[in-house]
Formats: structure tokens, C-alpha cells, sequence
């Protein structure tokens, strides 16, 4: 059955409107609060949040909510939403809640709901939370509102957590970082951590003032990191989006790294330290057709989900693996996390930084991808993905990309696009196989 307000990363959309509205919020912490009402002990709810303005907004009307059903909030602040899913199991919570909207412009915002595991819920548990949100709310008695209440050292403790991720024996000293905090949830803890790991650090996008969260900075943004580490002759750039769950690297020549260098190159390094689990990694069928190669070369096997890190990792879960991610940057390490994690993916690096002792941009250099094109086409209302015409356009690209590539056209799960990839051996191939899938695509639309 389709779904009314979850995506494929939880609800999002442009704040007060619809579904991103104060009331929505308040009927999501009552359906999720009653959802997780199991057993007789007191409940409790982490909330944590990115930057944008309208996060002040969202978090009064989801603290009304879960209270008004009779669970305790525990409000933590601006944090990355790694931390938020950590602190929902250190803590003990039932339910674990992130006001955010990830790598969107501000007047975006979004709820991700993590489950008393730290992990993101099943379609099974949002499904049953969006069916009570037409429901009338199970308000509890007077005497069983919840407390709401807000703790000081939630950033100590997801630091500590990411710090302990890294080799006890390595430190950072010598090298010249520059990272991009996106003006986003990790604009604190990321500089922090790295500076206290002995980084020589230079910070840019960690001014956030509420309307300016990835906006020209950040993951999404690159271009303002690879200037600073050009200028600065910084060793590496690390970028993070607004929720800290993505990375993007820039090498000391200034070359963007996507997703899937970084996982060739931790998959490579965990399996040469014995840490590897499952014999490969997840990704998903986004990731170059280069990195499948490069890790069969290695002996390892790359195992391919639908778009979505959600499903990354319910496939490493289910299989065994404890690396995976996607080529945008979300990058899964099941050993330390139970979400994607910028700033752990990137700790990660620079450890293979430190012992290698090589340039980034040899080091995370691992394969040569295949040129790969993606296009997206946006779109008001309907399905043109069910028009005769796109069906015949994209027989046709398959039928030419036949044996020497791929393509991928799937619908984004957070914004109303047609993403088209295609990716081979010909480049123009490729090019011209992308546009004319998505020329069908805008007439249909």
C-alpha cells in the first residue's frame, strides 16, 4: 500500500505546508509516542535536531505530542543524526527522533524516527504509526503527561563515541584538515573531535544562523571546500551535509571523492586488518560499476539494494556485512553506528591517512569509475514513469546500453524528481542515452 507521509528517510517536505506543518508534528509524536507505549516502565523520547529555523517550531510541536500520550522528552539539541539514533540506545529510550531534512535548503524540514535499538524504523512500524495518525490521539490522564527536559552533555558523549571509533593508537598531529560542517547539526561536535584527535583544523560552514544550512557549504556544495583546501594546501578536506550523515572528501588537489572511493577504500583496509564482515560490502545500485570490479579484484563482493540507506542497511543486518553506504556519501560502519555517519566514515580515512603515510589523492584513488551521467527531472503531479512513451524511451536506452552499461531511473523518495543514470564504457553513449530518457520523461510530466 502507498504511503501518505513516509518516504524513503522518513517525512519531509517544505515546512508549513503540507505535510511538514506544526500540527503533523504534534499528530506524529502521539501516534509514534502511543506506538511505542509497550510495557509499564516510564517512557521516553530523544529528540534531537539540525540547525534550520524552523527546528524550534518542530521540536515544541513534537514535544506536545509525545507528552500528551505520557512519554518523557529528552531534548538534546543541535546534534548529527547519528548521535540522536546513539543516545536513543544508550539512554534507554523507546523512541529516538530527528528534526531534520538532511542536505535540503532550510525552508525544508523533516522527522526521522529511530526505534529503542538506535535503528531506523521498519516500513512495518511507519506504516502502523501513519495509519494512527487518522486516528484520535490516546491522550493520557492528567496525572501521566510526560516531563520534558533538556541534558547538557549529549555532545560529550556522541564525541567520546566517534573518538573511540578511531585507533587508540594513531593521532591526527601533522595534518592539515579543513571540514565543512554545512552550517548544520554537527557545526560543534566535528571541529571538536578532530581538534581533539590533534588535528591542525581550520573550520568552514560551522556559522549556522538558522537559514543558511547548506547553502553553498556542505556535501552537496563542494565547491567552497575545495577552494579553502587549495588556498590553505590542506592535506584533505572532509564535507558533511546538514544532519552529519553524509561525506564528501576533497584530496589535497582539490578532486572530489564520492561514497564509493571511501567505501572501496575502508572495505580494502578492514579486510587487510581482519575486520571485514561478509566478505564485501552493500551498496546501492547508484554505486559505479567500477567499485563492483575493484572489490571483485580484491576478492570481495559488493551487494547491491534499492536507493536508500535504510535499505543498505537492512541488507547488512539481514546478511552479516558491517560496511556499506552510498555513492552520495552515506556511509554505514554497523561496528560503531547504527545510521549513516559523516564524521566516523571520516575518521576512518584518515587513519589509512596516517599509517599510509600516501597523498589523499593517491590513497582514495582506489578505481577508475566508468563515466556515469545522472540527471534529474522534476515533475508536479502524476506518474510519467507509466506513460507508454518513457516505457519505449527507456526499452530503448536499455536495448543500446545492452552488455556495455547500466541504467537506473527510479523515483527520489524525498522530493517530486525523476532520477535518471545511466553508466558504460562510451561516454557519449551515456550522455546521450541520460537525455533521452529524460526529455520522454519532461514531456510525460
Amino acid at each position: 500500500m502507498a504511503r501518505k507521509f513516509f518516504g524513503t528517510d522518513g517525512i519531509r517536505g517544505r515546512t508549513n505546508e503540507a505535510p511538514m506543518t506544526a500540527e503533523l508534528a504534534m499528530r506524529v509524536g502521539q501516534a509514534a509516542g502511543a506506538h511505542f507505549l509497550r510495557g509499564d516502565h516510564r517512557h521516553r523520547v530523544v529528540i534531537g535536531k539540525d540547525t534550520r529555523l524552523s527546528g524550534y517550531m518542530m521540536e515544541s510541536a513534537l514535544v506536545a505530542g509525545f507528552t500528551s500520550v505520557g512519554m518523557d522528552v529528552i531534548q538534546v539539541g543541535p546534534l548529527p543524526t547519528p548521535a540522536v539514533a546513539m543516545l536513543t540506545k544508550a539512554m534507554r529510550a523507546d523512541i529516538g527522533v530527528m528534526i531534520s531534512a538532511s542536505h535540503n535548503p532550510y525552508q525544508d524540514n523533516g522527522i526521522k524516527l529511530f526505534g529503542p535499538d538506535g535503528f531506523k524504523l521498519s516500513d512495518k512500524d511507519e506504516s502502523a504509526i501513519e495509519a494512527m495518525l487518522d486516528m484520535p490521539p490516546r491522550l493520557a490522564p492528567a496525572e501521566g503527561i510526560g516531563r520534558a527536559q533538556r541534558i547538557e552533555d549529549a555532545r560529550g558523549r556522541y564525541i567520546h563515541a566517534v573518538k573511540s571509533s578511531f585507533p587508540e593508537a594513531l593521532r591526527l598531529d601533522g595534518l592539515r584538515i579543513v571540514v565543512d560542517c554545512a552550517h548544520g547539526a554537527a557545526y560543534v561536535v566535528a571541529p571538536m573531535a578532530l581538534w581533539e584527535l590533534g588535528a591542525d583544523l581550520i573550520t568552514i560552514g560551522d556559522k549556522p544562523d538558522g537559514t543558511n544550512v547548506n547553502d553553498g557549504v556542505g556535501s552537496t556544495a563542494p565547491e567552497a571546500l575545495q577552494k579553502k583546501v587549495l588556498e590553505t594546501r590542506a592535506d584533505i578536506g572532509i564535507a558533511l551535509d546538514g544532519d552529519a550523515d553524509r561525506l564528501i572528501i576533497v584530496d589535497e588537489r582539490g578532486r572530489i571523492v564520492d561514497g564509493d572511493q571511501i567505501m572501496a577504500l575502508i572495505a580494502t583496509s578492514w579486510q587487510r586488518r581482519g575486520l571485514l564482515k561478509g566478505d564485501g560490502i552493500v551498496a546501492t545500485v547508484m554505486s559505479n560499476l567500477g567499485l563492483e570490479r575493484y572489490l571483485e579484484a580484491a576478492g570481495l563482493t559488493l551487494f547491491r539494494t534499492a536507493v536508500g540507506d535504510r535499505y543498505v542497511l537492512e541488507a547488512m543486518r539481514r546478511d552479516g556485512f558491517n560496511v556499506g553506504g552510498e555513492q552520495s556519501g552515506h556511509l554505514i560502519l554497523s561496528d560503531y553506528a547504527t545510521t549513516g555517519d559523516g564524521l566516523m566514515a571520516a575518521l576512518q580515512v584518515l587513519a589509512e591517512l596516517v599509517v599510509s603515510r600516501k597523498p589523499a589523492s593517491e590513497l582514495l584513488r582506489c578505481f577508475e569509475p566508468l563515466p556515469q551521467k545522472l540527471q534529474n527531472v522534476r515533475f508536479k503531479a502524476g506518474a510519467p514513469l507509466e506513460t507508454e512513451a518513457v516505457k519505449a524511451a527507456i526499452a530503448a536506452a536499455e536495448a543500446q546500453l545492452s552488455g556495455n552499461g547500466r541504467l537506473v531511473i527510479r523515483k527520489s523518495g524525498t522530493e517530486p524528481l525523476i532520477r535518471v543514470m545511466a553508466e558504460g564504457e562510451d561516454p557519449q553513449l551515456v550522455a546521450q542515452v541520460v537525455e533521452d530518457v529524460c526529455e520522454a520523461v519532461r514531456r510525460a510530466a
